[in-house]
C-alpha cells in the first residue's frame, strides 16, 4: 500500500520529536524523509528512492537492513511468549545470557540486560559503585571518564566525558565525583605528542595522576571506548589500553568499557577490546548486539564483580520494565548467529581497511582533508581549514551545511554536524562496490564544497 508522503510528514512536523533537530527548519527543508524499507546498507523512502546508509542506523544496523531471519525469530517468541511475569525467566534470555558469556573477553560471564546503550552504561556505573559499598568501601564512587566522550543520553551519562559543552548547559549541575582525562586521539593529543605511541603514553599517565590528585581510595571505576566514536574513529596507540588496565588493578579501580558501538564485530574483531587483549571488569553493550531491530543492550560484568551480589539481601536494586524482555532476546540471539556464520567479523576487518584506504587516496585531491583514521568499519576523515594548524572551519562558513547538502544531493542519509569530521560506520555486510558508491559521493561533495567557498585554491 502506497504512503501519503506529504501526511506522514506533516504529521512529523507537528507531533514528532525528533532527537537533535529543529522541527521548523524541518520542515521547510521538505523533511523528514520517511523510509519504507531496506536491504543491507540501503534504504528505500516513501517517493522510491533508494539511499545508502553511511552510519548503519547510529552505528547498529550491524548486519544490515532486511534480514528477515531476525524478524522471524522475534516474531516466533512473540506468539509464544511476549512477556514474562515478575521473578521468572525465558529459555530465550537466558541462551542470550550464556552466549554472551562464551563471546565476550577475559572473565565476563554475568549479563544484567537492558533496553538499549544508554541504559547498559547507567547500570554498569551503578553497579560499580554498588560493588565498592557492598565490600564495605562506600568512599568510592567517582568515576574517570575521558574528555569529549559520549557514553549515552540519561541525566547521568550524558555528563561522562563532559566539559564546557552546550549539549550539557541545559542540564546542569553536573553529578558530583566525575574525573576527566585527556583523550588518547594521537592526531589532537593535548599533550602536542609527535607519534601515536608517545601520546598514548603520555594519556594513560594522565590518568594514574588524576587518581592520585582525586584520591585513588575515593575512585570506583574508569569508563572509555575502546575505540573512540565521539572523536572520530580515534585509535590509541597500542600502549594505551594495557596500561590503564595495569593503572586500574594497581588502584583496585575497576575498569568498564564502552562496547555499545564498538561491539559485535565493527572494529574488525568481534568486541573491540579484543584489539588490546583487555580484559574489562564489566563491559556495557547494545546496537550490534541485536543490529537495531529491537531494543536491546547489556551491562556484562565478571563473577568476581557480580558475585558481592549474590546472597540474602545483597540483591542489586536495580530495573527497568522491559529489561530481559524473550522478544528481545530471540532477535539477538539470532543477529549472533548471522554476524558470526556469515563472517561479518572478518568482512568488517577487510571491507573496512579498503574503505579506510579509498579515503586515503581523497587526500591526493582534497587539500582540506587532515586526517584519515579508523579500524574495521569504524572510518573518518577529518576535514581542517590548515593542516599545520588542524583547526577547523570558523562557523560561519557553514561547512556542515554545505556538506549534508552535498551528501543529500548524492544519495547518502548521512548528516554531519560542527566543523566537518566525517566519521562513517555502516553496516558490517557492506561490499567494496558500496564503499566506492560512498567514496564517490564523499568526493563529488568535498569538490562541490570546496568549489562553493574557493578553499580547493586556497589551501
Amino acid at each position: 500500500m502506497a504512503i501519503d508522503t506529504e501526511s506522514v510528514q506533516r504529521g512529523a512536523q507537528q507531533h514528532l520529536w525528533m532527537p537533535n533537530r529543529d522541527w521548523t527548519r524541518m520542515g521547510e527543508e521538505g523533511g523528514p524523509i520517511v523510509v519504507v524499507s531496506g536491504e543491507g546498507v540501503k534504504v528505500t523512502d516513501s517517493e522510491g528512492k533508494t539511499w545508502i546508509d553511511v552510519n548503519g542506523g547510529s552505528g547498529s544496523v550491524n548486519v544490515g537492513y532486511g534480514r528477515n531471519e531476525i524478524v522471524e525469530a522475534a516474531y516466533k517468541q512473540a506468539l509464544t511468549l511476549s512477556f514474562r511475569p515478575q521473578q521468572t525467566t525465558t529459555e530465550a534470555s537466558v541462551r542470550l545470557v550464556e552466549k554472551l558469556a562464551q563471546i565476550t573477553p577475559g572473565k565476563l560471564s554475568r549479563s544484567f540486560p537492558v533496553s538499549g546503550g544508554s541504559e547498559a552504561v547507567e547500570t554498569a556505573i551503578k553497579i560499580a559503585r554498588s560493588y565498592h559499598g557492598r565490600r564495605g568501601d562506600k568512599s568510592r564512587y567517582k568515576i574517570v571518564s575521558r574528555r569529549g566522550s559520549y557514553h549515552g543520553a540519561t541525566a547521568a551519562t550524558i555528563w561522562l566525558g563532559g566539559d564546557d559543552n552546550k549539549k550539557r548547559e541545559d542540564y546542569e549541575p553536573s553529578p558530583t565525583g566525575l574525573i576527566y582525562v585527556p583523550q588518547p586521539n594521537p592526531y589532537h593529543c593535548e599533550f602536542g605528542a609527535q607519534t601515536t605511541s608517545e601520546c598514548a603514553v603520555k594519556c594513560a599517565e594522565a590518568v594514574e595522576q588524576q587518581m592520585l590528585f582525586h584520591n585513588p581510595d575515593t575512585v570506583a571505576a574508569f569508563i572509555g571506548e575502546p575505540v573512540s566514536t565521539s572523536q572520530g574513529a580515534s585509535v590509541p596507540g597500542d600502549e594505551y589500553w594495557p596500561m590503564v588496565r595495569e593503572i586500574c588493578t594497581k588502584y583496585g579501580v575497576l575498569l568498564i568499557a564502552d562496547e555499545v558501538v564498538t561491539g559485535f564485530g565493527r572494529t574488525g574483531k568481534m568486541f573491540g577490546s579484543e584489539h588490546w587483549k583487555l580484559e574489562p571488569d564489566i563491559m556495557a553493550v547494545a546496537k550490534g548486539i541485536v543490529s537495531g531491530y529491537v531494543p536491546l543492550g547489556a551491562a556484562i560484568a565478571t563473577e568476581e564483580v557480580a558475585g558481592v551480589f549474590a546472597g540474602e539481601g545483597r540483591e542489586f536494586r536495580h530495573g527497568f520494565t522491559n529489561m530481559g524482555h524473550p522478544v528481545a532476546a530471540a532477535a539477538g540471539l539470532k543477529n549472533i548467529e548471522i554476524i558470526e556464520s556469515e563472517g561479518l567479523v572478518e568482512n568488517s576487518a577487510v571491507v573496512g581497511a579498503y574503505f579506510k584506504e579509498q579515503l586515503e587516496g581523497l587526500m591526493l585531491d582534497h587539500a582540506i582533508i587532515g586526517d584519515v583514521r579508523g579500524i574495521g568499519m569504524i572510518v573518518a576523515a577529518e576535514l581542517v581549514s590548515d593542516k599545520e594548524t588542524k583547526a577547523g572551519f570558523e562557523p560561519d562558513l557553514k561547512i556542515a551545511e554545505l556538506l549534508n547538502e552535498g551528501f543529500k544531493k548524492h544519495g547518502l542519509l548521512y548528516h554531519v554536524s560542527g566543523t566537518g569530521v566525517l566519521s562513517m560506520n555502516p553496516a558490517l555486510c557492506i561490499t567494496k562496490d558500496e564503499v566506492d558508491e560512498i567514496v564517490h559521493a564523499v568526493d563529488l561533495t568535498l569538490w562541490e564544497v570546496e568549489g562553493k567557498l574557493g578553499l580547493a585554491k586556497s589551501l
